[in-house]
């Protein structure tokens, strides 16, 4: 049987006389061998990835993912070889979760919540580049991420709380700034004041 892959497929071809997989874009499919056509278009994931502080405070961290498979030859066939595995789209979807919220889970537990708050961007960054590795391993890439603001789990108002905090130190810093201008200014004021009358007092000191 002659198979051809659409433009955003290959063939993942097993069996008689195939040692391990074989990739084509179009083959002849033999007796004894199967042909599985795998989409190679990324697609988008949406996790709410659970994990716990050092502290063993727990929050959710949201995130988008857009993952796709590497549109070369060695990552193809390691993508065809979990595609095999995998019976459905929700268990390619359960999967990619345990991947994240493994590497999230892992760094979060060697921090603090402060840290972690203090530091989301970098938080972040480390979470991309960890699952970002993870995923080689299966032939996969991130092509795009999301990871939007940390939350609360229910019960628990940790990043609430922080966010109150830093907004108040915020407002009361600019009270502060603001009652230090205004004294500079009166006080400017003042001593230009008392310069004018010294002046004066020369200028009619001498006229006299």
């Amino acid at each position: 049987m002659y198979r051809v892959a659409k433009p955003n497929e290959y063939l993942v071809i097993t069996g008689y006389g195939i040692e391990d997989v074989k990739l084509a874009k179009k083959a002849f499919i033999l007796p004894g061998q199967k042909a599985v056509a795998i989409d190679i278009s990324p697609v988008n994931y949406s996790f709410d990835v659970q994990a716990m502080s050092s502290e063993k405070l727990p929050f959710i961290l949201p995130a988008v993912f857009t993952i796709g498979p590497h549109d070369e030859k060695d990552s193809l066939i390691m993508y065809g070889k979990l595609l095999s595995g995998v019976n459905t789209d929700r268990e390619l979807h359960d999967l990619l979760k345990g991947v994240i919220e493994g590497e999230t889970r892992v760094l979060a537990a060697a921090m603090t919540m402060e840290q972690i708050f203090q530091g989301t961007k970098k938080f972040k960054q480390q979470v991309y580049d960890k699952v970002q590795s993870e995923l080689e391993h299966f032939g996969l890439r991130i092509y795009n991420s999301n990871i939007k603001q940390l939350c609360d789990m229910p019960g628990h108002e940790y990043f609430s709380f922080m966010g109150q905090r830093v907004q108040q130190e915020a407002a009361n810093q600019a009270k502060i700034d603001v009652a230090k201008a205004k004294f500079k200014g009166d006080t400017g004021a003042k001593e230009r004041e008392g310069l004018t009358i010294r002046n004066a007092a020369k200028v009619n000191a001498e006229t006299k």
